[in-house]
């Protein structure tokens, strides 16, 4: 049987993951071991951990680490290096979410360690590395929320020209932070990533300097639901019906104030990328109902925003 490894894609024989794969995680690891909980321990797991572990929203999470003696992921309350996710009511979501995390690398955005791999029923599970860990030591992030006074709540009570006055209050140089928010504005639109609230946004602060955090939770969520809007914080009053003159001239130009090449260029980089984000769709492991539905959403987005080719 030759397997495809579920953090690189690539094949890698009789083995379940790719010694590239492996060393990711850490150059000490020979294999990695299926959890010794199904989806429904895990889901048990992670409501019963859930006041104890700093990570929190709708979907389950737990923290974890490696225990390179086992070979494999051990679930802990404190000192977690990993966050993991297990499947959810919603159809193939670690998979979903673990091949929007890889789009966005092809992308260029910053992205933290990422990848999928298997509960004792062989149901993927994703995991990505926290950023706001170094070693033992913890570095200073805030979310969105925190910033805007908002909380669980109202986290979708707010409006996407009102997060750039945060950046402008909170951020060391806000038009670096401003380009990239439009940046992620237009590839959130791009995979039909509409549930990108308060609380998915953050900044991070290290050396003194404070700055949008790497991304997370990046999910193709339209796919899944059912009346999805397009995004969840309105661009001038809008959360459906969103056209490139909406994020380029209003939310670019006239809100960001970015200058016209910095748009440009962003939206150049995604038309480059559509061949190979259509690539790692295909080698993903999302079923093939869902790749096709991935790539149809993704393909309807870039001719709205003209860079289909």
């Amino acid at each position: 049987m030759i397997n495809k490894c579920p953090i690189t894609y690539t094949f890698c024989g009789a083995a379940k993951f790719s010694s590239e794969g492996l060393k990711k995680l850490s150059p000490k690891l020979q294999t990695l071991h299926d959890l010794k909980l199904d989806s429904n321990d895990l889901r048990q797991e992670a409501m019963l951990r859930a006041a104890k572990i700093s990570i929190q929203g709708v979907q389950p999470k737990l923290s974890a680490k490696i225990n390179v003696k086992k070979q494999e992921f051990e679930i802990v309350d404190i000192k977690g290096k990993f966050i993991i996710k297990p499947q959810t009511d919603y159809p193939e979501l670690p998979e979903n979410e673990d091949l929007s995390m890889h789009l966005a690398e092809v992308a260029g955005f910053k992205v933290p360690l990422h990848g999928l791999f298997y509960a004792r029923d062989q149901s993927m599970v994703y995991f990505i590395e926290r950023f706001d860990r170094m070693g033992h030591r913890k570095i200073a992030t805030e979310d969105f929320a925190q910033l805007a006074g908002e909380n669980r709540d109202t986290k979708y009570n707010y409006s996407m020209e009102r997060l750039v006055t945060l950046i402008d209050k909170f951020c060391t140089f806000p038009v670096i932070e401003k380009s990239e928010l439009f940046k992620r504005t237009v590839f959130n639109y791009l995979i039909g990533n509409e549930d990108m609230h308060l609380k998915n946004f953050s900044v991070i602060t290290d050396d003194g300097l404070t700055k949008l955090a790497p991304i997370y939770d990046f999910v193709n969520s339209t796919i899944v639901l059912r009346d999805a809007e397009e995004i969840a914080l309105p661009i001038n009053g809008k959360k459906r019906g969103i056209t490139r003159k909406l994020l380029t001239d209003y939310f670019g130009l006239e809100r960001l104030r970015l200058e016209q090449k910095v748009i440009d260029e962003h939206l150049m980089t995604f038309k480059r990328a559509m061949p190979d984000f259509f690539d790692w769709i295909d080698r993903s492991f999302l079923s093939t109902q869902y790749k096709e539905k991935y790539k149809a959403l993704m393909s309807k987005r870039a001719s709205i925003l003209l860079i289909d080719s």
